[in-house]
């Protein structure tokens, strides 16, 4: 059996920046736009707004998979829906580039809600995303592969707490 715990890394809070996406930008370019122009390679995202569209992924089962589950194609939902929450990690690919992982939960028209992880693009903001970047300073996460998941995943790089069953 795999050993169970968590990858870890002691830093502190950087700064922490206001951002506010104007209409037409897509949220995750926008986002990683801002980190790239001030050198913000590890932090965490939070925000609300609107979209003109949704685009996301769910997770399904595959027994292909070695952990027996994928994204699914992207889902396009047409707009206008309220961003609710936005929620999201701040990292680096093992090559440098800024990565940005975003999870949403999103209301249509009717109310109902959805949620689910954005795709890379084809999220426009409506009016506007009003969101909060907190850089973490001292300490780097970093896209590892995960072999018990089969997944390159971001992880902290620093220690592991061991977890006893």
């Amino acid at each position: 059996m795999t050993e169970l715990g968590a990858y870890y890394a002691l830093g502190k809070c950087g700064r922490f920046v206001p951002v506010r996406l104007k209409t037409h930008t897509d949220i995750a370019s926008g986002l990683r736009a801002v980190c790239e122009q001030n050198g913000i390679k590890y932090g965490a995202v939070d925000g609300i707004g609107n979209v003109r569209q949704l685009t996301y992924q769910l997770l399904v089962p595959d027994s292909k998979a070695k952990h027996g589950v994928r994204l699914d194609e992207p889902q396009v939902i047409p707009g206008p829906l309220e961003l609710l929450n936005l929620k999201g990690v701040i990292f680096q690919s093992e090559k440098g580039e800024t990565l940005i992982h975003l999870h949403g939960i999103f209301s249509d028209r009717e109310g109902r809600i959805l949620g689910g992880h954005l795709a890379e693009s084809g999220n426009p903001v409506l009016g506007t995303m009003d969101a909060f970047i907190a850089e973490l300073a001292d300490a780097e996460i970093v896209r590892q592969m995960d072999e018990d998941v089969g997944l390159g995943l971001c992880t902290p790089i620093g220690d592991f707490a061991r977890v006893n069953v």
